[in-house]
């Protein structure tokens, strides 16, 4: 499962491989994590928090 967190980043739970643009692979297995959706992370693709300082905002939703 993928959670949208509003002003936050992407919650995502479940059985999925996390790989980058270069095909690299993250051991990720087992584990939920949270991936940065405000560009703002030292620690990208996850997230370290700094969308709070930043006071970023987003809380786009999708089509139905």
């Amino acid at each position: 499962m993928i959670k949208v967190r509003d002003h936050g980043p992407y919650k995502v739970t479940g059985s999925f491989i996390l790989e980058d643009a270069d095909g690299n692979r993250y051991d990720v297995e087992g584990r939920p994590i949270v991936l940065c959706r405000c560009g703002l992370s030292e620690n990208k693709p996850f997230c370290d928090a700094a969308h709070r300082e930043a006071e970023f905002s987003a809380c786009e939703r999708a089509p139905q």
